[in-house]
């Protein structure tokens, strides 16, 4: 896991973190996906002053296995001096070996964050779920961590003043709090209590508000009216616009509308009629009411 000291904010790797959902429901399916109902509490991962440093990082790495559907994998955590913030060896188990930076001995409050993050790594290894690229590999990692209940420990992770700045992970903050906001959406849970970071706070307000005009694009019946004025103006030429997200295929009583899913991304295909209907997804079984 890395933790650079200069912090990006902004949406820079969306096309990843879309990518990352809708592999992420091909591989688990939306009744698997559902079973990660609840995020992982607060309180069970919470590591006392006094309790003990090495048994307080396992007894946290057992509760992530736990939550991410892992009961057969150990976790033996260490620490040690490194340049990233923490890494994980994936060998085919029972027993799998987490390295944390020394500095967590100092910063026990994010010893949670950074175990998520390398846990999940062992239940992407699990599922033969990988993307090429290293970078790519690491994005997908925090998608799914925070997409299944565990990342919102990232985020919080995330602290920035006028002197110094922390940040795990690869997502930016606004990234990490736009996926948590599309697993709010799924799951109605409201996560922004759970925050002890004010930065997080702010992003994860930032991420919501982005995956809420999402659900409001055309052709969805939501949309307001600038947008969908722009989109009926685009279906009557057949030809969208280089920066719409959706695309028009074929023509006259054919023409047919693509857009992605709000919920997993992945594209859905129906007629442009302009007469109001429900689509459903294929992959997620979402049931969108459309305009198109």
């Amino acid at each position: 896991m890395a933790n650079g000291s200069e912090v990006v904010h902004g949406f820079p790797h969306l096309d990843t973190v879309h990518r990352a959902i809708t592999a992420l429901y091909r591989r688990l399916s939306a009744d698997g996906v559902l079973t990660y109902t609840a995020s992982v509490a607060p309180a069970d991962i919470a590591l006392g002053d006094d309790e003990d440093l090495h048994l307080g990082a396992q007894r946290v790495a057992r509760t992530l296995v736990r939550h991410l559907r892992l009961p057969e994998a150990r976790m033996v955590v260490s620490f040690r001096e490194m340049e990233h913030a923490a890494a994980v060896e994936l060998e085919a188990g029972p027993e799998y070996f987490v390295e944390l930076n020394d500095r967590f001995r100092r910063h026990r409050r994010d010893i949670g964050a950074a175990l998520a993050h390398e846990i999940t790594h062992v239940l992407l290894h699990r599922l033969d779920l990988g993307f090429p690229g290293h970078r790519d590999n690491e994005l997908l990692t925090d998608t799914v961590t925070t997409y299944l209940g565990a990342g919102w420990l990232l985020l919080d992770a995330f602290r920035e003043d006028g002197m110094s700045s922390q940040k795990l992970g690869y997502l930016t903050p606004e990234e990490f709090g736009y996926v948590l906001a599309l697993r709010a959406l799924v799951f109605d849970e409201d996560p922004s209590p759970w925050f002890t970071s004010p930065q997080a706070y702010e992003a994860y307000g930032r991420g919501r508000g982005r995956a809420l005009r999402e659900a409001r694009r055309p052709p969805l019946a939501g949309a307001g009216w600038a947008r969908r004025h722009r989109y009926v103006k685009e279906r009557r030429l057949g030809r969208a616009g280089p920066d719409a997200p959706y695309a028009f295929e074929g023509a006259g009583g054919s023409l047919r509308v693509s857009f992605p899913c709000p919920t997993c991304h992945q594209r859905i295909r129906v007629p442009a009629t302009g007469r109001r209907i429900r689509a459903r997804c294929g992959l997620c079984g979402t049931v969108l009411d459309c305009e198109p």
